[in-house]
């Protein structure tokens, strides 16, 4: 179990994961002086030839010299793992964390939905673990380039507990990395906040019929059922004690318009034929409000749909 030690003033950073979150955080890290270390599963090459590339609404931002690597072992021990994995490789985390890991390794991931801190802490132990709540519009575009159209904010949090000093800490490095950034001592109210976005936006995107947000913001029923939703999140989240005011709801109409034709995350991954956080987003938070009596009718249409059509890709990938 690790010891109560003030968190490194220079802490050795390991980001794993080099898709569009973990390139644009990692990289702003790297550029505030931070010592960062990338593992990438694909597009390692690119990124050793020509480093990482992140254009924002206000600037671009590259990173010639990357330190990326092909495996946890070749990194070793690290004061900070930032998990930037999709909640669908949870499975490779018995084999990636332990070559990490030393006796104060912080582990935070970044992943969406409910739930995700769980794997992290079979493996590096709940002590170890905190999680990120990142609003965020952020997409990788090529092997090591990424388009941000809203950087947003990053909310931290410690899992199970208040924010300690440590949580503190690796707010402060995201802070200086020039990312807006806060520790929280609620992490669970925080994840339930991004699923008022995530559950709606990114599932109306593939069960619409593949389209950006914009599309769904310009017809009439679909923003309606965006808003229906966001309310079933907002009741089920309230029965756990996390009151979430209605102009939230408000707030992700405003924030998603100035997004031009986004497209979510889990639509990228649907169209590439990648696995999708089906059971993070919309899975888990449907069994969580059942749970505790509360219908939540779309969002459970919702998750039953987008299963479907999964399904479905599978059935085609099979016959060709």
């Amino acid at each position: 179990m690790p010891v109560s030690t003030p968190f490194p003033a220079k802490p050795r950073i390991a980001i794993l994961g080099a898709g569009a979150l973990g390139c644009y955080y990692g990289v702003r890290l790297a550029k505030s002086g931070e010592n960062v270390h990338f593992l990438a599963r694909s597009g390692r090459a690119a990124i050793m030839a020509r480093g990482i590339r992140v254009k924002t609404p206000t600037e671009r931002i590259s990173l010639r010299k990357v330190q990326v690597y092909g495996s946890s072992a070749e990194i070793g021990p690290c004061d900070l793992v930032i998990v930037a994995l999709k909640a669908t490789a949870n499975d490779q985390l018995a084999k990636l964390l332990p070559p990490l890991l030393h006796e104060n390794t912080v582990v935070l991931t970044l992943q969406n939905g409910l739930g995700v801190e769980e794997p992290v802490a079979e493996v590096a132990g709940p002590e170890r673990v905190a999680g990120a709540i990142c609003f965020i519009g952020c997409t990788r575009t090529a092997p090591g380039v990424v388009e941000c159209v809203f950087p947003g904010l990053v909310m931290i949090g410690k899992f199970g507990k208040s924010a300690g000093e440590r949580t503190h800490a690796i707010a402060a490095l995201f802070s200086k990395a020039g990312v807006k950034c806060q520790a929280h001592d609620n992490l669970e109210e925080m994840r339930w906040k991004k699923l008022v976005w995530n559950a709606p936006f990114n599932g109306l995107a593939i069960a619409a019929g593949c389209i950006t947000t914009d599309v769904i913001l310009a017809d009439e029923g679909l923003k309606i059922l965006a808003r229906r939703l966001m309310e079933e999140v907002v009741e089920a989240a309230g029965k756990f004690g996390h009151v979430i005011p209605r102009s939230f709801i408000d707030l992700q109409f405003e924030r998603t318009a100035k997004m031009g034709a986004y497209r979510p995350s889990s639509l990228e991954d649907f169209e590439e034929g990648r696995g999708i956080e089906l059971e993070e987003i919309w899975g888990e938070p449907v069994r969580r409000a059942k749970s505790v009596g509360v219908p939540v009718p779309r969002l459970e249409m919702l998750y039953w749909l987008i299963k479907r059509k999964l399904a479905a890709r599978k059935t085609v990938k099979k016959r060709h």
